[in-house]
């Protein structure tokens, strides 16, 4: 780390002592700050709204002023989110409002900032999945525990609605350990069709019909690694993207196996994959159980699973909510609506 990237490490802050519930904080990088606020301010504009907290700007210099408990909250925010982008380098720079909003998740256990305290948690930083493309770190409290269940235990159950990562992060950390030579390829896998696997109906050979449903998993790839190494290491089989059916009968050593959309496998599917997993192999199971397409009457395998698996110390199953949705604010709101909905 060069000196001048040690100067960008932390801000200066100044007259931190509150005054008529009033601080200033000061940041030494002019190119950071115009990040930060945006044009014509409306990133400061729109974090004034969501803390509900007075925000002016005097050249590098913030003066943040309100009730104690937000306009700390406020500092802690601009502060944490200003040190993440300065380890970055001045063309990586890609800041827009969606970092405030997830720096004040990970500072925040609850969306609802005039409800209960909020619960202050350690640094993000040290979680962290190194790609080909990026480093990826988690962005909410759950996500901070499924990256702790991806490192620390070799079968993961992610649940919870779309939008909380689990597909997303799951790759990363696939990505990470073969990149680390730790695993020696990735498995992803997933039903292919909403209630069974009739691929004969569609049109196209297998590839053909089979990458639609897994355009999600082709998504992250691409977004972690260069497109001619994703092609590269589809090619020589260190990445295997393949439907469910295809499982039967294999055993996988040193790999790291990605079942995708769980809760459309039926019991048998699910036992089937779940005893696949060989020496030196990791396996996510990941599913919403709100989402579930299988015909009327016929149980879920990530459902029945998770039942019969909870007791078992080396299994971790990690339970993501609407408050984990990195996607716009309002999926989390529409999220919690249907769940309310459904629960009346």
């Amino acid at each position: 780390m060069s000196n001048l990237t040690k100067v960008f490490e932390s801000p200066l802050i100044l007259n931190l002592k509150i005054n008529k519930q009033e601080i200033k904080i000061e940041f030494p990088n002019n190119a950071l700050v115009a990040a930060l606020v945006g044009n014509h301010s409306v990133n400061i504009i729109k974090l004034e709204k969501l803390i509900n907290v007075n925000i002016n700007l005097f050249g590098n210099q913030f003066h943040i002023s309100g009730k104690i408990e937000k306009v700390n909250l406020a500092r802690e925010v601009i502060s944490n989110t200003y040190n993440k982008l300065s380890e970055k380098k001045i063309e990586e720079f890609n800041f827009d409002f969606s970092d405030f909003e997830t720096e004040l998740r990970m500072l925040s256990g609850k969306t609802n900032l005039n409800s209960a305290p909020r619960e202050k948690i350690d640094s993000f930083i040290d979680y962290k999945f190194e790609t080909w493309k990026k480093t990826i770190i988690p962005k909410s409290l759950g996500q901070k525990k499924y990256f702790e269940a991806l490192n620390n235990y070799e079968l993961v159950f992610g649940l919870g609605p779309a939008g909380t990562g689990k597909s997303y992060l799951a790759v990363a950390k696939g990505i990470d350990m073969l990149k680390k030579g730790i695993v020696e390829k990735i498995i992803l896998t997933r039903p292919a069709v909403e209630a069974g696997e009739r691929l004969g109906f569609l049109p196209g050979d297998m590839k053909e019909k089979i990458d639609p449903y897994l355009r999600p998993i082709y998504d992250a790839l691409y977004e972690m690694m260069p497109s001619d190494r994703v092609e590269k290491k589809i090619q020589s089989g260190e990445i295997e993207i393949a439907p469910l059916a295809f499982m039967r009968g294999r055993t996988f050593n040193n790999a790291f196996v990605i079942v995708d959309e769980a809760q459309n496998t039926t019991s048998v599917q699910m036992k089937m994959v779940l005893t696949r997993i060989g020496q030196g192999s990791r396996m996510v199971i990941n599913g919403d159980l709100s989402q579930v397409d299988l015909p009327k009457g016929q149980v879920s395998g990530l459902q029945e699973s998770e039942k019969i698996l909870r007791k078992i110390k080396e299994i971790k199953i990690i339970s993501l909510e609407a408050n984990d949705v990195i996607r716009h604010r309002i999926v989390a709101k529409i999220i919690k609506a249907y769940d309310h909905f459904n629960k009346v």
